[in-house]
């Protein structure tokens, strides 16, 4: 891990929504950063104008995929760069999603709105490894399905027999929306899946993550097997400006990635 800038180039630009782009990174030179795991996030620099984390959205041997929402000034410049232009780098930092604890179980994934970015990889690395795990249970829910990461994907997924058993749900639907409406917590009862034999990977607003939480605890599901991630508090990746900090917990430095046996407590105390 360095603490100066690795310099990346953008060799790709996909436009996923209106206000989300994914760029596809390579090193610009003969230095590179460390491999990352899925989970794990940069932070990624705008030239002049500042850096923020961002998780990871796909991991190639010798590129990175970083899926960002326009909602800043640093967001915003990156989500203008075009192929040939330049970034900088620094990670990886934080814990990841810990997929291999999982060998052998059933997955459900669940996430909510751009919660699907730092959950592609996880999903990625399960089908690429399919007889390590057992059912693989992918649950996502959008606003609307012009808000809905990966449309393409998505669909074809759920339009498959799987893996994985992909289901989408949006809140506000279109005349030719093809998928559910509700709530994401509504599609686990499509989910496939054995509690006591589970690991469950959950990412999105903080709302739906309590929510989904708590419906999994009363299926039966143990609360360390319950994986969220806290990303949206970090700032620094260090832990020296304290933002990320809930209770005794740094999510740069301990989290983001965390089980919700520690993550419900952690919440509450933010909350008193």
């Amino acid at each position: 891990m360095n603490d100066v800038p690795v310099p990346y180039q953008v060799t790709g630009v996909r436009r996923e929504t209106a206000d989300t782009v994914s760029l596809t990174l390579t090193p610009a030179g003969d230095e590179a950063l460390e491999p990352f795991a899925p989970g794990q996030f940069a932070m990624v620099y705008a030239f002049g104008v500042g850096e923020i984390p961002v998780s990871v959205s796909r991991i190639g041997r010798r590129k990175l995929v970083h899926t960002i929402r326009s909602v800043g000034a640093v967001s915003a410049a990156l989500c203008a760069l075009r192929p040939g232009s330049q970034v900088g780098l620094r990670g990886p930092f934080g814990t990841g999603w810990g997929l291999e604890r999982a060998a052998g179980q059933d997955i459900v994934v669940v996430t909510g709105g751009i919660g699907i970015a730092p959950l592609r990889p996880l999903v990625l690395a399960a089908l690429a490894a399919r007889r390590a795990y057992g059912r693989l249970n992918l649950l996502v829910g959008s606003r609307t399905a012009d808000d809905l990461l990966y449309a393409d994907r998505m669909r074809a997924w759920a339009d498959s027999h799987g893996p994985p058993l992909c289901r989408v749900t949006v809140d506000r639907p279109s005349p030719a929306w093809w998928g559910h409406v509700g709530l994401v917590t509504t599609l686990l009862n499509s989910a496939r899946f054995v509690p006591q034999n589970t690991t469950a990977y959950v990412c999105g607003p903080e709302a739906m993550i309590r929510a989904t939480a708590r419906d999994l605890l009363h299926r039966g599901l143990r609360g360390d097997r319950i994986r969220v991630s806290l990303e949206r508090n970090m700032r620094c990746a260090t832990g020296h400006c304290g933002h990320c900090q809930l209770g005794g917990v740094l999510m740069c430095r301990d989290g983001p990635v965390i089980g919700w046996d520690r993550a419900e407590s952690l919440l509450a105390v933010r909350e008193l």
